[in-house]
């Protein structure tokens, strides 16, 4: 497994994982899949500031990705990002996002810009939410329902961690 910076050439893989949690999987509230054109303005708010995007290759297809994105839009937040952890189905169960966390979390930690990272997490979500409790993040609070997708309202779970 390779773990490098994502590259424009990695985008429709990127968009296929991440449309196929919203239109099958909770892990995102998006409702609508979104267009290369919308991935694109995305993919370029990454990569710069403190707000890296990284892939998982594997035998040259890209397994997965993960991002550290601004957590609020507000400037006194600069230095709180969002981590975000995507794996493609076919790839799942083989330390892919083990991975790709212990990467971006090292990258979190070498940055003087970031001071906390937070993840927001479906509160069924047991895998991630012991993933995050492997690398140390704590729990800050459930909200309740607070989404609707499946015509299931959905809690989410906090978690933080100082870096």
């Amino acid at each position: 497994m390779i773990v490098r910076i994502a590259r424009e050439q990695d985008m429709p893989r990127l968009l296929d994982i991440y449309n196929y949690e919203v239109l099958n999987g909770v892990a995102t509230f998006d409702l609508h899949a979104k267009t290369m054109e919308e991935r694109m303005e995305w993919f370029r708010a990454h990569n710069k500031d403190n707000h890296p995007l990284i892939v998982a290759e594997i035998d040259g297809c890209t397994a997965g990705y993960a991002t550290l994105s601004p957590y609020r839009e507000k400037e006194a937040y600069a230095a709180t990002v969002e981590l975000s952890v995507y794996v493609d189905t076919t790839y799942r169960r083989r330390g892919v996002a083990r991975r790709l966390m212990a990467d971006i979390l090292a990258e979190a930690r070498a940055r003087k810009d970031i001071h906390t990272v937070i993840s927001v997490i479906t509160g069924d979500n047991a895998a991630s939410v012991a993933l995050h409790k492997e690398f140390g993040f704590e729990y800050c609070g459930t909200m309740k329902e607070v989404g609707e997708k499946f015509g299931r309202l959905l809690d989410v779970v906090n978690y933080q961690l100082m870096v």
